[in-house]
């Protein structure tokens, strides 16, 4: 009786190590697949199909990175693309060379980490992306470094616990979302301005290229 329960006990082993290792291998297939060459293409050289989404270099859906430079010749976006749609991390840098946003494409929708910052270096925002859309906790901070905004989302909505926060720690915003609705204090929006403090457009409501987004609420925050 004992050894017929070891030898299942060593089959079920062997079984979930097999369905491991096939998942390793199917994993590990998929990021073969996705071979980005490494070439480089100005902005300029690729056209979008905008009934497709994808673009091309060409006339062939553009496998490659995707770059642009400022007047002085310093690189100022590179994102990669494969099968002529933005895929893995796109970056994009201030004139001094300072990362501004680190971000991550998967067939042309953001996914996992997004970060950006100051022309300080300072950490400006942290979120997640899932299949193109917010996912959990969003953080924002001021070029100090203090804490500006601290926003949770589901499926791109706000649900849950949302704050906001002064220049001087003072709760600005709190209340909490939850099915469409909002309970406790909030007010007239999350877009507010000091005497000096100017207003800036955040990153994610500007495409990779340049352009306005559409159909993107005009996310803003706050800078010295």
């Amino acid at each position: 009786m004992k050894k017929l329960s070891l030898l299942l006990l060593l089959c079920s082993l062997f079984f979930i190590n097999c369905k491991n290792t096939s998942k390793e291998k199917e994993i590990a297939s998929i990021k073969k697949e996705i071979n980005i060459q490494n070439i480089e293409v100005n902005k300029s050289e690729i056209k979008l199909n905008g009934n497709e989404g994808n673009w091309y270099y060409n006339n062939k859906l553009f496998n490659g990175y995707m770059v642009t430079y400022t007047d002085n010749g310093k690189l100022e976006q590179k994102v990669g693309f494969y099968n002529g749609k933005k895929q893995g991390i796109a970056k994009i840098w201030f004139p001094n060379g300072q990362l501004k946003v680190k971000s991550h494409y998967q067939q042309n929708k953001l996914i996992g980490s997004y970060k950006s910052w100051w022309p300080n270096g300072v950490l400006a925002s942290e979120a997640n992306y899932k299949n193109g859309k917010l996912q959990g906790v969003e953080k924002r901070w001021y070029a100090s470094g203090q804490i500006a905004k601290q926003m949770t989302y589901t499926n791109g909505k706000e649900e849950g616990m949302q704050k906001a926060w002064l220049k001087n720690g003072k709760l600005y915003v709190n209340y909490e979302a939850k099915n469409g609705r909002i309970f406790g204090m909030k007010k007239a929006n999350l877009c507010y301005q000091l005497e000096d403090e100017v207003v800036i457009e955040d990153e994610r409501t500007i495409s990779i290229f340049g352009e306005k987004k559409k159909n993107i609420p005009n996310i803003k925050t706050l800078q010295k």
